[in-house]
């Protein structure tokens, strides 16, 4: 399920374990669920690693072999690190300025034997018209391309927890 607002976007997704684990998985096996390729990494078609650094401070960053060596890029900065509930972060593109960042907020709710992990992605009515993260698009064309985006992701979640 996903849901669209002119700042951003919600996407909801169910997964067949309890909070703790949802979390666990979402954080420390980011890599294994992230969808690769240059969608969804700064590494592009190059194998990268997507990391956290948990608490709050920490960083979601990539790690990328270039045949001059490795960079990590820094995606954001954790601000909530309150597991098995909650997690946020700021969002930072590889096309931002310096000072521009969006906001990622992750719940996790028990729902039965499962749990619900929801994602709000907002924040980009502070970067300006016509920012590269838009792709050309405004208003709610911009949100519903950010839910598809994370609605993409959130599968992968889903698609992980189901083969483990």
């Amino acid at each position: 399920m996903s849901t669209v607002a002119g700042d951003g976007a919600t996407v909801t997704v169910s997964v067949r374990v309890p909070p703790a684990e949802a979390f666990d998985i979402f954080t420390r096996e980011i890599d294994l669920w992230w969808r690769q390729g240059p969608r969804f990494r700064i590494a592009g078609r190059r194998r990268g690693q997507l990391s956290f650094e948990s608490g709050a401070g920490g960083r979601l960053f990539e790690t990328v072999d270039f045949d001059d060596g490795q960079r990590v890029f820094v995606a954001g900065t954790i601000l909530v690190w309150e597991p098995p509930e909650r997690l946020a972060f700021e969002w930072r593109g590889v096309n931002f300025k310096k000072g521009e960042s969006t906001r990622v907020d992750v719940s996790f709710r028990a729902a039965g034997a499962s749990t619900l992990v929801t994602v709000r992605h907002s924040g980009f009515s502070t970067l300006p018209e016509g920012h590269p993260a838009r792709h050309g698009l405004e208003g709610a064309a911009f949100s519903r391309m950010i839910g598809l985006w994370w609605g993409e992701l959130m599968t992968g979640l889903r698609e992980h927890v189901m083969q483990r």
